[in-house]
């Protein structure tokens, strides 16, 4: 069963963030690399909800349980966690968020943004992303990070 690009407001969120960890300790043990616990912090910072975090936003959150990171090291474990496909970077909003769905390296994400709560959503398309890849091969044109940013309401702010 494919995962809702939204989650329910009342989701195992518990059970969320232990299956994203789970997935991003198996990735780098795949890979020969390590889940450090700089990293692994970044990452349940991200991980507490489903709404873009900017690098500082970051910091301060990770500094509640006590050292502050410095911001050099945040940005270097972002980038390393984006590398691996753990965690996106929301251009518009020059944030971060994790990614919960476990897609394969260069797929074109499509972010759903809502306006009112904040959550990002990410939904797949085959059909987009074959549309896309296309017109850009016939174009000449090589994408480096296929990602579409739309925003919008999402269903549970709508229902409320």
């Amino acid at each position: 069963m494919p995962q809702p690009v939204f989650l329910a407001p009342d989701h195992d969120h518990g059970r969320c963030t232990a299956d994203a960890l789970a997935h991003a300790e198996a990735l780098c043990a795949q890979r020969a690399q390590r889940l450090t616990p700089i990293r692994r912090r970044v990452l349940e910072v991200l991980l507490e909800h489903h709404k873009p975090l900017g690098a500082y936003e970051i910091i301060d959150r990770a500094a509640a349980n006590g050292t502050r990171p410095a911001p050099i090291t945040v940005y270097r474990v972002l980038d390393f966690l984006r590398e691996h496909g753990l965690v996106h970077r929301i251009e518009s909003r020059n944030a971060f968020v994790a990614c919960v769905n476990n897609h394969a390296s260069g797929d074109l994400v499509v972010f759903l943004i809502c306006e009112r709560c904040g959550e990002v959503g990410e939904a797949a398309s085959a059909a987009v992303a074959s549309e896309l890849k296309g017109a850009a091969r016939a174009a000449g044109f090589a994408p480096k990070t296929p990602v579409i940013e739309i925003s919008g309401i999402c269903s549970h702010c709508r229902a409320a």
